[in-house]
Formats: structure tokens, C-alpha cells, sequence
């Protein structure tokens, strides 16, 4: 997500070019960001809701789900990596990319959006399975989707999505967010150079940051702003406690230097779902595991797959 953070966490020094700027980005990325997806949008009496799909005729699908703040561009550069077994839709949860902003922001209503694209796909009551995988916010979105609707689902993957104890103190994340309400920009480079990742940390590939960056931005009458809602921060009603329930094979995929998975959730995680959700670790990465690690997490998310379905799912490789 987007959040103002002290300058050591800054970006690249940017141009008003993307492709100056991600020149340098290794070829697989730059072949799979070339692999345009398809836009689509859906009509809402709350809100319509903007989606992509890269689509392979009648094949299960995948269901990309972004985190807080963030937008289906982020999936850019990994959904072309899935085996191609997949259709894949990678939608901007309501208040967040290019769908309209809400009064409110709930799990029910971002459940809800998302099932109302797989209807207008065609997707519900069809013979296509279907999986969830979800990042941050987006693996809960996932997990309360799988525990809410569990004969919808075939499996889910969350990714640095903590789950925590119910004993864990929630107080020490009532203040997230933005501290002030839309801020306007001058100009487009201003805007970029104030892109963050929250929780804050280092991230070596600064073309991944750079692409998704130029799609985290709206240029108004009063000049560049985020496209996220602003209000969603406060507003958001969280899962705090709330009790997941697997149905599906789940697949739980771990930074290990993430800020938001301490020791103690880590154990809870494992012990609590011993039974119904695999547990991997990507030792290198922090949170925001797709741009630390976009090559391994597809290797996980892929091999995953491959042992759902009984198929051979060959692994990309790091051509750098």
C-alpha cells in the first residue's frame, strides 16, 4: 500500500518514463508485463468494480486478490508466471485501483464484488474449479471467502496474511493509514517519489516498485493523487478474531523478514492450523513477498497447484 515514510525507504531516482525508468528490469519481467491482460469492468448498485483477466479458454481459475491500498496492477508481472492449467482475474477491490470508492468497506462487500465477477464470468456453477490467492488484506479476503462460502472454493493461498491468536492485542493497530485526507501533488514525478510500502522496508527490486507506482496514480483538476480511497483506512472493518475455517486445501506462504509475522503468530499459525493449511517460508522476503520474491513465490504458488490437480507444472526460472 501507499503511506508517507521517512526517505531511506524512498524509490529509485524516477523520469517521467516508466520505460526509462524499468529499463534495467530483468527480461522475464519485462516479457510478462508485455503479456497485456484484458480490462473489465462491472456494473454495481454500490459501486462498480474494475477487473482483468488473462483468459485460457475453459480452464479453472485463479482469482488474484491485492492487498490494502493496492490495485490488480500489482499481479502485473506475476500472473502471466502461473502455469497457463489457469484463467486468471486479478480485480481492484472496491475503494482501491480503478473501482469506485464506497461509504463503507467491509469483508461482506468485498466478498461479495468478488462473486459477482465470477457470475458475470460465467464462472459459478460451471465445471471450472476455482482458487483464491490473496496478498496481505487480500489472503483474508481469501480466507474469508474459503470459510464462508467452503463448497464455492478449491483451494486458497495466503500470502503474509497474519492470522493472530485471540489473545492478541489489536490496539496497537488502530492507527493506520494516511494522517490526513486526499493530499494533491503538482505533478506526477512529486507524487512517485512519495510511493511507500507499508509496513515499511527495503525492497531490492525497484522496478517492480516503479511499475506498480505508475498505476497508483490519478491525475485530477487539482493535480496527482493516490487512487485509493482515503477514508477506507478508518473505515475498514477488520477480521480481528475472527475464526478461519478451512474446507479447501489452503496454502499459507511466509516472509521471513516480515514485520507482521512475529515469532508468536507464527507458532499460532502452525499449530492452530496443523490440519488443513500447509505452511512455507520465503527466508529472503519481507511482507510484500511478490516484489521481494516473484520468482520463488510463483514456484511455491505453481508447485501448489501441481499437487491439487495432479499435474506437472513446470517452474519459471530467474534469467538474471
Amino acid at each position: 500500500m501507499v503511506i508517507y515514510y521517512p526517505l531511506e525507504y524512498a524509490l529509485m531516482e524516477i523520469t517521467n518514463s516508466l520505460a526509462a525508468d524499468i529499463q534495467n528490469a530483468p527480461e522475464w519481467f519485462h516479457s510478462a508485463i508485455s503479456n497485456k491482460p484484458r480490462i473489465r469492468s462491472l456494473t454495481h448498485e454500490l459501486g462498480d468494480i474494475t477487473y482483468q483477466t488473462w483468459d485460457r479458454e475453459k480452464k479453472d481459475v485463479i482469482v488474484l486478490i491485492h492487498g490494502t491500498g493496492a490495485h490488480k496492477k500489482w499481479w502485473d508481472p506475476i500472473a502471466p508466471l502461473i502455469s497457463e492449467n489457469f484463467s486468471i482475474i486479478a480485480p481492484d477491490l472496491p475503494g482501491m485501483g480503478e473501482s469506485d470508492h464506497r461509504k463503507e468497506y467491509n469483508f461482506e462487500e468485498f466478498s461479495e464484488a468478488l462473486i459477482s465477477i465470477l457470475h458475470q464470468e460465467k464462472i459459478v456453477n460451471s465445471n471450472q474449479k476455482i482458487y483464491l490467492i490473496g496478498h496481505s488484506l487480500g489472503g483474508h479476503v481469501a480466507g474469508y471467502m474459503a470459510s464462508e462460502f467452503p463448497d464455492l472454493f478449491n483451494g486458497i493461498v495466503m500470502i503474509d496474511s497474519p492470522i493472530r491468536p485471540p489473545t492478541y492485542d489489536y490496539d496497537k493497530h488502530k492507527s493506520t493509514g494516511p494522517l490526513r485526507r486526499i493530499k494533491f501533488y503538482p505533478d506526477k514525478i512529486s507524487i512517485i517519489e512519495r510511493f511507500r510500502l507499508m509496513p515499511p522496508q527495503d525492497c531490492e527490486n525497484d522496478w517492480y516498485l516503479r511499475y506498480i507506482a505508475e498505476h497508483s496514480i490519478l491525475n485530477v483538476d487539482d493535480g496527482w493523487r493516490w487512487r485509493f480511497d482515503d477514508k477506507m483506512f478508518a473505515t475498514l472493518q477488520r477480521l480481528n478474531n475472527y475464526e478461519f475455517k478451512f474446507k479447501c486445501p489452503a496454502l499459507f506462504i511466509a516472509g521471513g523478514k516480515s514485520l507482521l509475522l512475529e515469532s508468536k503468530i507464527m507458532k499460532y499459525i502452525r499449530k492452530a492450523f496443523k490440519e488443513s493449511m500447509k505452511v512455507e517460508v520465503i527466508e529472503d522476503a519481507a511482507h510484500h513477498v511478490p516484489l521481494d520474491s516473484p520468482i520463488e513465490l510463483v514456484n511455491l504458488i505453481n508447485n501448489y497447484l501441481g499437487e491439487l490437480s495432479l499435474i506437472h507444472i513446470s517452474e519459471p526460472t530467474r534469467p538474471y
